[in-house]
């Protein structure tokens, strides 16, 4: 791998970031202090020290995120914050990507890595990976509701929905107030708006809060973010 790459990739700066640590003297391979990127190193058997730091390369990280209103699930774009927007540098060099996408006024859960493998797993509609949100809806449901959302609906594209399953956790009548979980495992575009709409019902507030095994941290304010932990890592791969 060449030694810029292995910097960039280790969060240690962005490409030009690294152009100019280098220039500096500040990065020594094996002991002897290098200037320029372009080298192939071994990262498994080289010592690679970046102001007499030993660096641990990380080819993959793994950062749960909990997005914010507003801001969209993209890498890129000319209108709208970004959740990478959100990410500070040392995050940005790994070129992570969200896995799937929250609707830009969704909040809650999002997946951000680099992993492209992990990313078709937990997104392949063979795999069947189950999306929990917690919702705010107009007016409350009825049984029959209930069962047709859980028994699957056809959406306008005649696109009928998977089995899913609804949790009914409070109808406050007296000041019009009903919230409900609703796990599915599919993501079309704002497929469970949709699908309330289909029962002649409104969502007012949407948050996804679970990702097959993993669960939102409530630690993390919106727009704040952290690397999965071990166990987490391991709950998520199949």
């Amino acid at each position: 791998m060449r030694l810029d790459k292995f910097l960039a990739n280790s969060g240690i700066g962005t490409r030009k970031e690294v152009k100019e640590i280098l220039k500096k003297k500040k990065i020594s391979v094996n002991g002897i202090f290098v200037k320029g990127g372009k080298i192939h190193i071994d990262e498994k058997k080289d010592v690679i020290k970046y102001e007499n730091e030993v660096i641990s390369y990380k080819p993959f990280v793994y950062i749960m995120m909990n997005k914010p209103a507003g801001v969209i699930s993209a890498t890129e774009d000319s209108h709208h914050k970004t959740v990478i927007d959100l990410l500070n540098n040392k995050y940005r060099t790994y070129d992570v990507f969200p896995v799937g996408r929250l609707d830009i006024d969704t909040e809650g859960l999002l997946l951000l890595t680099n992993d492209g493998i992990l990313s078709h797993n937990l997104l392949s509609p063979k795999k069947h990976v189950d999306k929990k949100y917690y919702v705010k809806i107009a007016k409350p449901l009825s049984e029959n509701d209930v069962k047709t959302l859980e028994n699957g609906i056809k959406l306008e594209e005649n696109f009928i929905t998977k089995k899913a399953n609804v949790e009914i956790i409070s109808e406050d009548l007296e000041n019009n107030s009903y919230q409900v979980y609703i796990t599915i495992c599919e993501g079309k575009f704002h497929q469970v708006k949709r699908m309330f709409k289909a029962v002649d019902n409104e969502v007012l507030y949407l948050k996804r809060i679970k990702m097959g095994n993993l669960l939102l941290d409530q630690n993390l304010k919106l727009g704040e973010y952290r690397e999965l932990t071990e166990e987490e890592l391991d709950e998520l791969k199949f």
